[in-house]
């Protein structure tokens, strides 16, 4: 049997971390760090992921803040909630909820939160840091995913990584966080999309397969190098009769079919997820101590 790569195990001690340096700026510099999470309409997922951010901030101790906008509010409209967040002195850390209806601009809102603020790592100015390796601070689910296989035991530096699918919220921000010459990287990444030829023969020779494409069970046995490690980001909801209600939740990866093949595994749920939020309760606190003063929680 594989290594099962916890990722509900890993965010908790990072949370742990966390309450601590919380409750030192709070008991040594009288600062609470705060998160506005912006909600537009009434998405059914997204309303779930505000809810876990919520509790999340709650056991670490973060002031949190939520702002639940109509589905038709304008462009302008949430720009300014945005900039009113921007000049808050409560609020260090900002999370537009995406997806955004369709009529809005999107760029436009993410562009309008200061980049001090930028928890999520959205921002040109904090994607173009994080690519010359000078980073303002990390994006939440790729910095999750270096996280989890440092605190597990997998450094990736010298290995072959293959990330599946380029996203700017996974695939091209993991790409170069990995690929940096510094602790915790120096991985020799390929970056795999619906536009790679050979995509088996590339898949099957990573020593870390990192798999974020959006399709359940994309990634079979025989896509993997024996004795690999897989990290599975996807989070697909697929058709289940026999579950509570109606579907069940499922990674990119067939886990069944590649756990017996692979070194280490990481499940869905339980993998990635929880050290997504983990990671932006981190920023969250690293951006309160960066505008306030307070010291330096660290990476």
């Amino acid at each position: 049997m594989p290594f099962i790569i916890d990722g509900k195990k890993v965010s908790l001690q990072i949370k742990d971390e966390l309450r601590a340096a919380v409750s030192a700026l709070k008991r040594e510099k009288n600062i609470v760090p705060g998160l506005a999470v912006v909600l537009v309409g009434s998405n059914p997922a997204s309303k779930v992921y505000v809810s876990m951010k919520e509790k999340a901030c709650a056991e670490v101790g973060v002031y949190s803040e939520k702002h639940l906008i109509g589905e038709d509010v304008s462009t302008e409209k949430l720009v300014e909630l945005i900039k009113s967040l921007n000049k808050s002195g409560k609020i260090h850390g900002i999370l537009v909820q995406l997806p955004l209806p369709g009529h809005i601009k999107e760029e436009q809102v993410i562009e309008s939160v200061s980049p001090l603020k930028d928890v999520d790592c959205f921002h040109p100015y904090n994607v173009g840091r994080l690519l010359i390796g000078d980073p303002v601070m990390l994006p939440c689910t790729p910095a999750g995913i270096q996280q989890l296989l440092l605190k597990s035991g997998i450094n990736p530096e010298g290995r072959h990584v293959v990330i599946l699918g380029r996203s700017n919220i996974v695939g091209k921000p993991l790409f170069s966080i990995l690929c940096q010459k510094s602790a915790g990287a120096n991985a020799t990444v390929t970056l795999c999309h619906s536009r790679t030829q050979n995509m088996k023969e590339i898949t099957s020779s990573a020593d870390i397969l990192i798999a974020a494409i959006g399709k359940p069970h994309f990634v079979k046995a025989d896509m993997v190098k024996a004795g690999s490690v897989v990290i599975d980001v996807g989070t697909n909801r697929v058709d289940d009769k026999t579950a509570e209600k109606g579907y069940k939740i499922v990674g990119d990866v067939d886990f069944e079919d590649v756990k017996n093949k692979v070194k280490a595994i990481s499940p869905v749920p339980g993998g990635v997820g929880p050290m997504t939020i983990a990671m932006l309760m981190k920023n969250t606190v690293n951006a309160c101590i960066s505008q306030t003063g307070g010291g330096n929680q660290g990476e």
